[in-house]
């Protein structure tokens, strides 16, 4: 084998009957082919029995250092001789910093000996080093600690002095306007230029007070000043170092496509007020792209899986496929496969065009309706079609939003809509007010062992990965779901859901996460497995009506 082509794998598998796609895997989001499948599984047998790398993914119990999970992912190539095989790659680097020869190398490695990266690296480091040193010394700290003590005690001493200065001033005017009407001519002229003498004496003495303080402390703090400036200055030297090792780093960073035009990190990220994200084209996808394109391999399909724990913020399931991320591939990939023909972005298919929007319960204010899956409630960027285009153009006369809340688009069930502007601002105060009760029920992907229970895992969406939700407890908002099991059915769970709370995604992530149910909803795409639909329904809702203030409660059972 050449020795460029050294990361080209064989099959083991037979699978000289398996059919070739006709278009390249459509990256952020796709159902893998056969082939995909089989490089996967026989690169999930390889991680499961190595001996190659030292990584703990959490899988096993009796290793103590820190357990990571990491994506993997395969590309299934044809090389010269028209031969199909794989290229294997995982997302950033291994515990380790090792390069097993099982996987196709970085785009560019920043660690290589004496590399400018390194160099930049310690120069920092010794940067750090000097400032440590300074910010921590006894004498800076003393130093600090006397100046403060001593400004804290003039500060509240010229302050009292000026309320004693203020006082004086009270008294001098209750006392001339006292001598206005008793004293004479003569003696209330003599009394003024007293009382203009006090003024000029305490005022004098103010400044004259505030001069010693300066002078009292004008050694300590200018000494003080002097180490601050060298430590303002150290700091801005990092900043310009970090700020151009990190360009350098970006520029270095250069990835091909099939016409073999280069393109870095600056040229693919063209907006100078925007920096890539954090370890862009670290990720699988471009590194086995980059090797395949620069060793003249042609890309046929590729996949992406999780291996080992999820991290505590993100849902991850072990041996669960992923889409390419949005942040840091995205624009990379854009490039790196221009020219290639690729599969349809299913997610821009209008699911909903054939499908009817039941309507449960109508009168002159509003309207409740049965949503079905895959119906956006309104319209996206590209899908125009939605409850709330299909109910304005059957009520073109309808006032105010008509949306009361939202269902995602891959939840079914109830939705109430609204006529007026009027009933909605009613109803939705409802919302707000936690007084409308609602019910879901969701089919789990696992036998949960308790009967019911309440969720606590604040949501933030994942700025990286848009539209996909994290759980983060010092920056998301508060989410609360209660639940409650209906019935255990062939290794899955059947549950009603009470959204206390009204998140993105809260009920998908709360059944997801590993410190929620770590069971995710049948169907989920984004934290589960793919298959026909999301097995979640707004199945109950209770509110008053808008203008009757009646008690009204629907119910629809789900298909599922």
């Amino acid at each position: 084998m050449n020795q460029k082509t050294i990361h080209y794998q064989c099959f083991k598998t037979d699978i000289s009957k398996i059919k070739l796609p006709k278009n390249f895997t459509f990256p952020f989001y796709y159902e893998p082919h056969q082939l995909a499948e089989i490089a996967t599984s026989e690169l999930q047998e390889y991680l499961e029995s190595q001996t190659d790398f030292n990584h703990n993914f959490g899988l096993d119990s009796s290793k103590t250092d820190l357990p990571v999970g990491k994506m993997f992912g395969v590309l299934v190539v044809k090389n010269k001789e028209n031969k199909i095989g794989y290229l294997a790659a995982f997302s950033g680097k291994l515990a380790d910093k090792s390069l097993p020869i099982k996987f196709v190398p970085p785009v560019f490695n920043m660690r290589t000996e004496g590399s400018f990266y390194i160099k930049g690296e310690l120069e920092i480091d010794k940067i750090n080093n000097q400032l440590s040193i300074l910010e921590n010394s006894e004498h800076y700290l003393a130093l600090k600690g006397l100046v403060n003590k001593i400004n804290k005690e003039i500060t509240d001493d010229l302050e009292y002095q000026r309320k004693k200065m203020k006082l004086a001033k009270s008294e001098r005017k209750i006392r001339k306007k006292k001598a206005l009407s008793t004293f004479s001519e003569i003696e209330f002229k003599v009394l003024t230029k007293q009382l203009e003498q006090e003024s000029f004496n305490n005022q004098f003495f103010y400044k004259e007070l505030q001069e010693y303080y300066i002078s009292k402390t004008k050694k300590s703090s200018k000494e003080l000043i002097s180490i601050e400036q060298k430590i303002t200055a150290l700091k801005e030297e990092r900043r310009e170092k970090s700020n151009y090792l990190q360009q350098t780093l970006f520029s270095k960073y250069a990835f091909l496509n099939k016409q073999k035009e280069l393109k870095n990190l600056l040229d693919i990220f063209n907006d100078p007020s925007i920096k890539p994200p954090a370890g862009s084209g670290e990720c699988s996808a471009p590194k086995l792209l980059q090797y395949a394109f620069a060793n003249d391999l042609k890309p046929i399909t590729m996949a992406e899986f999780w291996w080992g724990i999820s991290p505590n913020s993100a849902i991850r399931k072990h041996k669960n496929y992923y889409a390419a991320c949005q942040s840091r591939c995205k624009p990379i990939l854009t490039h790196m496969l221009n020219g290639l023909e690729m599969d349809d972005n299913l997610l821009l298919e209008n699911l909903a065009e054939k499908q009817t929007l039941e309507t449960i319960y109508e009168d002159n204010v509003m309207i409740v309706v049965n949503k079905p899956s895959e119906f956006l409630s309104v319209p996206g960027k590209e899908i125009k079609d939605s409850v709330y285009t299909r109910i304005k153009e059957k009520y073109p006369d309808a006032t105010g939003p008509i949306i009361v809340h939202r269902l995602d688009m891959s939840t079914s069930g109830i939705l109430l809509l609204t006529k007026t502007k009027e009933a909605n601002k009613t109803l939705q105060s409802q919302f707000i007010n936690r007084t409308i009760k609602k019910r879901y029920i969701a089919l789990l992907d696992g036998n949960l062992t308790e009967e019911k229970g309440t969720i606590k895992l604040p949501l933030r969406v994942d700025l990286d990965d848009r539209p996909r939700q994290l759980v983060d407890f010092e920056f998301g908002k508060n989410a609360e779901t209660k639940w409650e099991i209906i019935k255990r059915e062939n290794g899955k769970t059947r549950v009603y859901f009470y959204p206390i709370t009204g998140r993105t995604h809260q009920l998908r992530v709360h059944a997801a996460h590993k410190n929620g149910l770590n069971s995710p909803i049948i169907g989920d795409d984004l934290y589960g497995k793919k298959t026909s639909r999301l097995h979640l329904h707004a199945e109950f809702i209770e509110f008053f009506h808008p203008t009757t203030n009646e008690k009204m409660n629907f119910s629809v059972a789900p298909e599922f």
